[in-house]
Formats: structure tokens, C-alpha cells, sequence
């Protein structure tokens, strides 16, 4: 991903009944400054993670690296790359698989969150509940921050 081209912004979005979701022109735009037409969307925590495919393979590459008999890491591999499917950007858009959509809950309304070098996927509802406890923690969270230096 070229410098200065990074996921931002939050929107909120619908999914149509076959798990199309549209993605938003500027991040369509980091894709396309990549080179990128394929996203890696994987689960995490109570959401989805969406990286674009290069990025995606710096992880795999690293996890390859990892120790095969260390259980975290087979946890990581089991839960975290095991999920991720690529998914092809076509007509500006993208299909979630349905076993991805069940895990986060995606029905409907969705907020697509971003976050740098990848983006999230989040149910509305599960969103909402999420960002008021990130606003609740954030000073503290803060504080974290700045003695790593931010």
C-alpha cells in the first residue's frame, strides 16, 4: 500500500439478502492505489477485518514464521487465518460469505470502520455498542498511547 493511502473514515451501509456490500468510493480508491482488486476478509473479535490481499499475505507470511507446535498459535491459526476469504471487488462491491456473516451478526445494516491498513465490517447495533465503550475508555486508552509514543 503506497504511503499516504490508508483506510479512514466510518459509513454506514446495507447489505442486500445475497451478502453484497458496497464499498465506499475512498476506500474503493486506497484499492485502487494498491493495485488491489481483492479484499481478504477474515473474523475477528465481533467483527470483520477486510485487508487488501498484500497486505493479508504480509500476515500469512508471518504467521508461516511462527512456531507450528506453540498452541497460541495454532489458536491464531485455527480462529484467525482460517477465516479469511478472499473476495473479489466487482461493480464496486463485494460478497460475504454467509458463514462470515453469521459470525459477526451481519444482516442488514452495516458500519464499515477504517482503520488504517485494513477496514472493519461491524453490525449497526454491535457497532454502536462498541464505539460508546471506545468512547468511554478512550482517555485511558490514551494514556497507553502516549507512553508508547502517540
Amino acid at each position: 500500500m503506497k504511503s499516504g493511502s490508508m483506510f479512514r473514515g466510518r459509513s454506514k451501509h446495507t447489505l442486500d439478502s445475497k451478502g453484497r456490500l458496497a464499498i465506499p468510493a475512498r476506500f474503493r480508491e486506497v484499492m485502487e492505489q494498491a493495485g488491489e482488486n481483492c479484499l481478504v476478509v477474515t473474523n475477528h473479535d465481533s467483527c470483520l477485518w477486510a485487508f487488501p490481499r498484500k497486505n493479508w499475505q504480509a500476515i500469512e507470511e508471518k504467521a508461516a514464521g511462527l512456531p507450528q507446535f506453540d498452541e497460541a498459535v495454532n489458536t491464531y491459526l485455527r480462529y484467525f487465518i482460517s477465516g479469511g476469504v478472499e473476495c473479489q471487488i466487482k461493480q464496486s462491491r463485494i460478497t460475504i460469505p454467509p458463514d462470515l456473516r453469521e459470525f459477526a451478526g451481519l444482516t442488514k445494516d452495516v458500519v464499515l470502520v477504517g482503520e488504517l491498513k485494513r477496514f472493519e465490517i461491524w453490525d449497526r447495533e454491535e457497532w454502536e455498542e462498541a464505539f460508546r465503550k471506545a468512547k468511554e475508555n478512550f482517555v485511558e486508552a490514551s494514556q497507553s498511547l502516549k507512553d508508547m509514543g502517540i
